[in-house]
């Protein structure tokens, strides 16, 4: 278990997921209203970062692997950021 930690650790990361899961399933069950995707969308991120640093490795990475990893991210805000503007823009009377 060298290069993935001890299975404590692997555990202790698996139950984090899983109660993130549950805080999900526990989410859909209430109407937010139009905060419904934006609840869920940051509950997946927050997985998907949990996923990305342990078991793709990026804890153990130098600063340009960072940026290589963090990068599609920043595209993904400008690329929503910009359909929000777009949308909010087109005003219907």
């Amino acid at each position: 278990m060298d290069n993935h930690g001890s299975y404590k650790s692997l555990i202790n990361i698996w139950l984090f997921l899983m109660f993130l899961t549950v805080i999900t399933v526990g989410a859909a069950q209430f109407d937010f209203g139009i905060l419904n995707v934006p609840i869920a969308l940051f509950i997946a991120s927050i997985k998907a970062g949990v996923v990305a640093y342990h078991f793709m490795h990026l804890k153990h990475e130098d600063g340009l692997t960072w940026i290589y990893a963090t990068y599609p991210i920043f595209l993904l805000f400008l690329l929503i950021s910009f359909t929000a503007t777009d949308m909010f823009s087109r005003v219907i009377n």
